[in-house]
């Protein structure tokens, strides 16, 4: 549904985005990560047709962003940084007034409308000028715009910046529900946890260019290491780190508990456990210790700038 091939972005001698390609599935979730300044936003407005690329290609639902811009348009719903409302319309006012440029009838127009302002939580705010709305609502209104022509790809930059984690729960999940239609998200996002919950895939870019793509548990082992486990006993094990050094990578101990690194934790773990068992030696809990996004990205930006430096 979302697809750019070396896609760049030249203003004079500044290249704001570098050769970035990109394959998104439907119905899938990209979370797009990286520092401001990073391209982010310069790639979202090329995949929308409102920047032509320098060089490359990019594709929507099949339209070229180039050639078949106005195709392009009907098919994607576009949250931006700077939302661009008319405060001084009511929200079914400003509603209707986008509702007849994606050419939807009256009848559709009036109930797309109050649908999505009922499930964003706005129906209180219907005869509220848009100048008096919080910055929570205004993101929830923009938002609300991006989905009312029921468009089967979302691009949404920052979806849920300036909101109460109330108001930002809603927008998560109205993402997941989404989602379960086919619909295609990419998103930027500094909330890193956020992009966890939601990703199926995270892509990198720092400088304009990709520096890391592919699932969570791909990144994570890419970059942070083989998955981090932790024993913990009843009692003191003297020597166990020893008796089990040629099953495990042990890389800290107490005294009733360790951690390792496994590269095939389905295989190893119940082996580490037959062997502790047979030494006597009473397991109380064995769990993985969470990986973080920020771990991952905090990593990648570390090889990254390490990169930079040789060169």
């Amino acid at each position: 549904m979302i697809e750019s091939h070396e896609l760049s972005k030249d203003f004079g001698t500044f290249r704001a985005v570098d050769q970035v390609s990109l394959t998104i599935a439907s119905g899938t979730v990209l979370a797009l990560l990286g520092p401001n300044g990073a391209g982010k936003t310069t790639t979202v407005r090329m995949l929308t047709s409102i920047l032509a690329p320098s060089s490359g290609w990019a594709r929507i639902a099949g339209y070229d962003v180039v050639k078949q811009p106005a195709q392009v348009r009907a098919h994607v719903g576009v949250l931006t940084e700077q939302h661009g409302l008319y405060e001084r319309m009511k929200a079914i006012e400003y509603l209707d007034f986008f509702g007849r440029v994606y050419r939807l009838d009256a009848t559709e127009r009036r109930r797309r409308s109050l649908d999505l302002l009922d499930r964003f939580g706005l129906s209180f705010a219907l005869d509220k000028r848009l100048g008096e709305y919080s910055k929570g609502m205004k993101q929830k209104l923009a938002l609300v715009r991006a989905l009312l022509h029921n468009p089967p790809v979302l691009l949404l930059d920052e979806p849920t910046s300036a909101m109460d984690p109330h108001s930002a729960k809603l927008v998560r999940d109205a993402i997941v529900e989404l989602q379960r239609d086919e619909r295609t998200f990419l998103i930027t996002t500094h909330n890193l946890t956020e992009a966890q919950q939601l990703a199926d895939h995270i892509a990198i870019i720092r400088s304009g260019a990709i520096v890391a793509s592919g699932t969570f548990h791909d990144l994570a082992r890419q970059f942070v290491g083989d998955p981090l486990m932790e024993l913990r006993t009843h009692g003191a094990f003297n020597g166990l780190a020893t008796d089990i050094s040629d099953l495990v990578t042990v890389e800290a101990a107490g005294e009733d508990w360790l951690r390792y690194r496994v590269a095939d934790p389905y295989n190893t773990n119940p082996a580490l456990l037959r062997r502790v068992a047979g030494l006597g030696i009473d397991v109380v809990t064995l769990s993985a210790v969470s990986q973080t996004l920020e771990d991952i990205y905090l990593q990648v930006v570390k090889e990254d700038e390490g990169l930079h430096n040789l060169e």
